[in-house]
């Protein structure tokens, strides 16, 4: 990457642009375009004003719409783009929040979010919304943003999914990946997510499972990988059978985002 790739906030979590990565023989990811997010529930009115200079048109959504019901985005005054988002449930609830009575280490935790990116190829909302998101990077003007409850499960499969049809590596889809890890926002997420899970669990959570359900590992992007080449042989064909990202449709993301 060239420079940060996060956006200083105050109320969003792990806003960052995933542009910037080298592209093996051909160029560059463009930066200013692909930006993800968590949600903007408790964004300020400064993040507005910054979030409103980036020339974004389109928000996919990936909430489910009971989310978007108990936690409902802030955008700019006056902001004309189009919001595009699944009309029921694309989960049973934010994936790092689907705890169960044992998620109370960090090993069971790990384990739930395993769970997590085990449905996660299988789910037919996230399939659609998956799609629908590669039509609208293909479709639509002016930058975009992706984002979910946390910006890191669902969003960060999206991200890496963009990343792969664009030509980078799986090296660099890992670390994209694994930057949430960096953002400076963990407490913006933490304040949104640890009381509703306590209360659900009706006990407290400790550290090291509290960062196993709001950060990433490498073992969660391996898992979605896994059941991908499980299930379609590899990630091209997952993303041709399932999303329908033919090789057309790759070269005209290639031609918009890639320099």
């Amino acid at each position: 990457m060239i420079r940060d790739p996060f956006l200083p906030t105050d109320g969003i979590h792990n806003f960052r642009d995933f542009g910037g990565w080298q592209i093996a023989g051909t160029g560059r990811v463009k930066s200013g375009l692909l930006w993800r997010s968590g949600q903007h529930v408790g964004a300020s009115d400064a993040d507005l004003q910054a979030i409103d200079a980036l020339g974004i048109k389109t928000v996919i959504d990936l909430r489910g719409a009971s989310e978007r019901e108990r936690n409902p985005c802030r955008r700019a005054p006056g902001w004309d783009g189009k919001v595009i988002a699944f009309e029921g449930e694309t989960s049973s609830s934010p994936p790092h929040m689907d705890v169960a009575p044992d998620t109370t280490t960090a090993e069971f935790a790990r384990q739930r979010m395993i769970g997590v990116y085990t449905r996660m190829p299988r789910n037919p909302a996230m399939t659609e919304m998956f799609s629908r998101y590669f039509v609208a990077l293909a479709d639509r003007e002016g930058a975009s943003l992706v984002h979910c409850f946390a910006g890191k499960d669902r969003t960060g499969v999206a991200a890496m999914l963009v990343l792969h049809v664009l030509g980078a590596d799986r090296d660099q889809q890992m670390a994209e990946f694994l930057r949430t890890n960096d953002a400076p926002t963990l407490e913006v997420l933490a304040s949104q997510s640890v009381p509703g899970i306590e209360e659900r669990l009706g006990r407290k959570l400790d550290e090291e499972a509290i960062r196993a359900l709001l950060e990433v590992q490498e073992d969660y992007l391996a898992t979605f990988w896994r059941v991908v080449e499980e299930d379609h042989g590899s990630l091209d064909r997952y993303l041709e059978d399932a999303l329908g990202v033919d090789e057309v449709l790759k070269d005209r993301l290639r031609a918009r985002f890639v320099a």
